[in-house]
């Protein structure tokens, strides 16, 4: 191993292999670049990541050469490609302020570009790390200078943004359910990193942690989009292995969906006649199902309208898997609507439908633009809350309506917990004054 800043000490044998332990360098910010030349490690770090696709061939084989060498070495270090930089994963001591004990696997962001250049500096870093834990004088504050509290760089915050988003998309659970995830990251990550960024760009001096927080902090308080925002930032920090502050989460506020008042759901004569300002027979029918059925926007245009169609008994509709919550069947409040929004004759209006071209979202987008069109006075969520509500005054049990409704009993019953609330204490009145003889 040459010599990284002129202290070198002797070898010594761990486990049957030799290490070369690295003494204290002096400057860690120097790092090697291509031919031996050392250069400052802000022009490493400015250098172009962006490899061809022989660099990329390149790369690839450098990095797996890299970690056969450190694993014949048994350094017990491996380096990965993480968040648009190089890292360092291991059994490593737990960080300063955590409540283990024992050494566990984690990561050292090295802040060094995934190129190279960076792959020769990552391996010598590996040998230092390695010699330091040997020698029980690793320490984390050498290496968390990095976290966050570097300045911003455009340039760096959007590789990694981009790494953040493969690394979604590459989760085992969203890849089983591609049209779901393209949606929940258009609609609940992308625009809140793209927040984040307009935020480096115009406060360079800040450091990304502090730019999260300040991101968070430009929604109104208790909004539900800061809400959002909080979690996917909070996401995206984790991925990074970013330490945000302690109270971070508690910065996005207390939004519930509970917050879903009376006096927003139109009645079921304001339905009615809603329903009756909608000159075009698809877009009547996609409100009339909706209405009768309790669907999302997009759920409309997912379903099998079979039974439906030759009057089955049960007037059960089936919202395919397709969709976000997956396959659930429905049954209508109220049966009449079937027949008053001529919904045994299914033609919904020409919308695509291909995944592969467009998401769920989008979808249900132009149901809302619609809906302004025709100067309907409320959202299209606002039928499906009316049908929750129609639910609980039939007396339908909570979990049945969740489940029609695909969501879970938790969401449902703090959703519309005022409702049910009022059922349950109308039912103990109801029984108090039977049991007396007044009932």
């Amino acid at each position: 191993m040459g010599n990284l800043s002129g202290d070198l000490t002797e070898p010594i044998t761990c486990g049957g292999s030799v290490a070369s332990v690295v003494g204290e360098i002096g400057c860690r910010c120097l790092c090697l670049a291509p031919e031996s030349r050392v250069v400052p490690c802000d022009r490493l770090l400015a250098m172009p990541s962006a490899l061809t696709k022989a660099d990329a061939k390149k790369f690839e084989a450098q990095l797996t050469a890299i970690n056969h060498r450190l694993k014949v070495a048994q350094l017990g270090l491996k380096v990965e490609q993480r968040g648009g930089r190089l890292v360092l994963r291991g059994t490593l001591p737990p960080k300063p302020g955590s409540t283990k004990t024992k050494a566990y696997q984690q990561r050292i962001s090295l802040q060094l570009p995934p190129n190279l250049a960076g792959l020769k500096q990552a391996e010598r870093e590996a040998k230092v790390v390695a010699a330091q834990l040997i020698t029980e004088t690793f320490d984390w504050d050498k290496y968390q200078i990095w976290r966050g509290r570097e300045r911003l760089d455009q340039e760096t915050l959007s590789q990694q943004i981009k790494g953040y988003e493969r690394h979604f998309f590459q989760q085992p659970e969203r890849q089983a359910a591609l049209s779901s995830t393209q949606t929940t990251w258009e609609s609940a990550y992308q625009p809140y990193l793209r927040k984040l960024e307009a935020m480096a760009q115009g406060s360079r001096k800040l450091a990304l942690s502090e730019a999260i927080c300040l991101t968070v902090e430009s929604f109104p308080p208790n909004a539900r989009a800061r809400q959002i925002c909080c979690t996917a930032l909070a996401a995206f920090a984790e991925y990074l292995e970013l330490k945000l502050p302690e109270d971070f989460k508690e910065r996005g506020g207390n939004y519930s969906a509970a917050q879903v008042k009376r006096r927003d759901l139109p009645t079921d004569e304001e339905i009615l006649a809603a329903y009756e300002l909608i000159p075009h027979e698809g877009w009547k029918f996609v409100f009339g199902v909706m209405a009768t059925y309790g669907l999302r926007n997009h759920e409309v245009f997912f379903c099998d309208y079979g039974l439906l169609k030759v009057g089955n008994a049960s007037d059960s509709i089936t919202v395919l898997d397709t969709t976000k919550t997956g396959e659930h069947e429905v049954w209508p409040f109220f049966p009449d609507w079937i027949d008053r929004f001529d919904l045994r004759h299914v033609q919904l209006p020409k919308v695509n439908r291909d995944l592969d071209k467009t998401t769920l979202q989008r979808i249900g987008q132009q149901v809302t633009r619609q809906f302004k069109r025709y100067s309907i006075p409320f959202s299209p969520y606002d039928l499906r809350h009316a049908w929750a509500v129609r639910t609980i005054h039939f007396g339908l049990p909570d979990t049945v309506a969740a489940k029609m409704m695909g969501h879970s009993v938790a969401i449902h019953t703090r959703t519309y917990h005022k409702w049910i609330t009022r059922r349950d204490q109308q039912v103990a009145v109801d029984a108090a004054l039977k049991r007396n003889g007044n009932g």
